[in-house]
């Protein structure tokens, strides 16, 4: 028994893929997650993450005073990756402490604005979801659980996991279409690495 191709073209049903010859045809987020309170909840998460990571930047850039006193802001001279670096911890601190400097505080604090942005605008997710993979594993490494006792509840598997299996998983299901600008940003961009 065959199976009957869905007819997207159909009245009554939307329209799922748009097709340019130079960008390929287009996936849609109703494509791949079919229920509405699913998109809606992928949506929130995808925003939750998004504020996770804008929020550090803009504390550690203006010292709002939560995590970075006013005095070791970026804009006041502080270092916001290098204090991280330098205060690594387990088999991998000397590593970092080795690379610790200003390029640093540029490369991590343009990460955490450009993943926040992306995610909350959901545009770019993909390439968001790469980019949060990498910054969030280097930022494991520095603290590696590993052997530290009192510290840690796991001793393997910390928020950093999460976060980044979070933003792969709103990345893969195409979250940014709901509640964001992925409809828009894949008609425009496509399918690639930077959908």
């Amino acid at each position: 028994m065959g199976t009957i191709p869905r007819d997207t073209h159909a009245q009554g049903t939307a329209q799922a893929t748009t097709h340019d010859p130079t960008k390929g045809v287009v996936t849609f987020q109703d494509e791949v997650v079919r229920s509405a309170v699913a998109r809606r909840l992928l949506a929130g998460l995808r925003i939750v993450l998004g504020f996770t990571f804008l929020w550090p930047f803009i504390d550690k850039m203006f010292g709002l005073g939560y995590m970075t006193p006013s005095a070791r802001a970026w804009i006041h001279g502080g270092t916001p990756a290098q204090g991280f670096m330098k205060n690594a911890e387990g088999p991998f601190a000397s590593f970092f402490k080795n690379i610790a400097g200003p390029w640093a505080d540029w490369l991590f604090m343009a990460g955490l604005l450009g993943i926040g942005v992306a995610l909350l605008a959901g545009a770019g997710l993909k390439l968001a979801a790469w980019a949060a993979a990498l910054l969030l594993a280097l930022m494991y490494l520095a603290e590696f659980p590993l052997g530290t006792t009192g510290a840690y509840t796991n001793p393997l598997i910390d928020s950093h996991w999460i976060e980044a299996f979070g933003i792969a998983v709103v990345a893969a299901t195409l979250s940014g279409d709901t509640w964001g600008l992925g409809k828009w940003w894949g008609r425009h961009v496509g399918n690639g690495i930077l959908r």
